[in-house]
């Protein structure tokens, strides 16, 4: 017996009044559910207001937040945070339901407090967390300049490794370095190497020539200008006087007082860069005449080491006694040497000259 059209009809579902020809289809997906939230209730964590979620909270949700160190107190923002509060602090975070479950989550205000900790070892000043990356914080230097440091760094500068370099005060030496060389520093060196700067000879005696110099040659003056340069023959020089101490030959011995008689265009670039080979070194400019050129420098010094070496050749300390702290092989004397050599300079300020050797 064939069903009757009513009867197939109504197995599909009620009759729509509205509309009698269609019906209702049991099996049709229901719409997704729309989770409610609080219109007014708010929570701010971190500076920031996140809206209170009207959801329930599961018990293991609870359960695994009691063990992990926190307390659920609501879900806020959507239906996948919750918001937890530190036990060990009572502070507040945002947590995704997901790291609670899977993961140890942190408690951000215990941490801003073990970073401040270790930024005040490293001698800084903790400010604020970076917001672009995690493992980064804002600090401020010993000179007040906010730079922004990984947090790696800060350990190591704590422990002594290494230090902060201040952008900003390094670009303020690297100026002085070079106004005090007569120079005007323009900015980094156009073919890319970091080791040289771009300068221009903008001094009082300058050109305005623009040349590329390393910073090492900016410092110890061992440079000319390409333009309106001379060389070292004709540029005014000294004939100076040191005085050195060098480390004691065992670990239990005397430190010993040395003299150094040269020329130098730069003595004080002398004594502190291309002297000495260690900072344990300790030098000291005893007397320096300066010379109109370079060449009657050398002369006079060739003069003076052909003195000594006629009269006093026992004096002359051996080379392997400073050669692991000194970049020379030679004209390194006994301190006995000291007050002749200082009357010796007298008379050449006086204008009274050695005989050439």
């Amino acid at each position: 017996m064939l069903p009757q059209p009513g009867a197939v009809r109504d197995a599909c579902g009620p009759a729509d009044p509205l509309m009698p020809h269609r019906r209702t289809n049991p099996m049709a997906r229901k719409p997704a559910r729309k989770f409610r939230t609080t219109r007014r209730a708010s929570i701010t964590i971190d500076g920031v207001r996140h809206r209170l979620m009207a959801m329930p909270i599961q018990p293991q949700w609870q359960a695994a937040a009691a063990a992990k160190g926190f307390d659920i107190v609501a879900r806020a923002r959507d239906r996948y945070h919750l918001v937890l509060r530190c036990r060990a602090c009572g502070g507040l975070n945002l947590v995704k339901i997901y790291v609670l479950m899977n993961s140890q989550p942190r408690c951000r205000a215990c941490l801003e407090r073990d970073w401040r900790a270790r930024a005040e070892a490293a001698g800084v000043t903790f400010l604020r967390r970076c917001p672009r990356a995690r493992h980064y914080a804002w600090v401020r230097l010993a000179c007040g300049h906010e730079v922004r440091r990984q947090m790696e760094l800060i350990d190591r500068v704590g422990r002594g490794k290494t230090a902060i370099r201040c952008e900003i005060c390094h670009a303020a030496r690297e100026r002085a370095e070079a106004e005090a060389r007569g120079w005007r520093l323009v900015g980094p060196d156009p073919e890319g190497s970091p080791h040289y700067r771009l300068y221009a000879h903008d001094g009082p005696e300058g050109c305005g020539h623009r040349q590329r110099i390393a910073r090492i040659n900016m410092q110890t003056g061992r440079f000319g200008c390409a333009q309106c340069g001379e060389s070292w023959s004709a540029a005014p020089s000294h004939i100076y006087l040191l005085a050195i101490e060098l480390p004691p030959a065992e670990s239990d011995g005397p430190w010993e007082r040395v003299i150094k008689l040269g020329m130098s265009r730069d003595p004080v670039s002398r004594t502190r860069h291309q002297l000495p080979r260690h900072d344990a070194v300790r030098i000291e400019i005893l007397d320096s005449v300066p010379m109109p050129r370079g060449r009657d420098a050398l002369r006079i010094e060739k003069a003076l080491h052909g003195r000594l070496a006629r009269q006093a050749p026992q004096l002359r300390i051996p080379r392997a006694r400073f050669e692991n702290h000194l970049k020379v092989g030679s004209e390194i004397y006994h301190s006995a040497l000291e007050r002749p050599l200082r009357r010796a300079f007298d008379r050449l300020r006086a204008g009274v000259q050695p005989p050439t050797p």
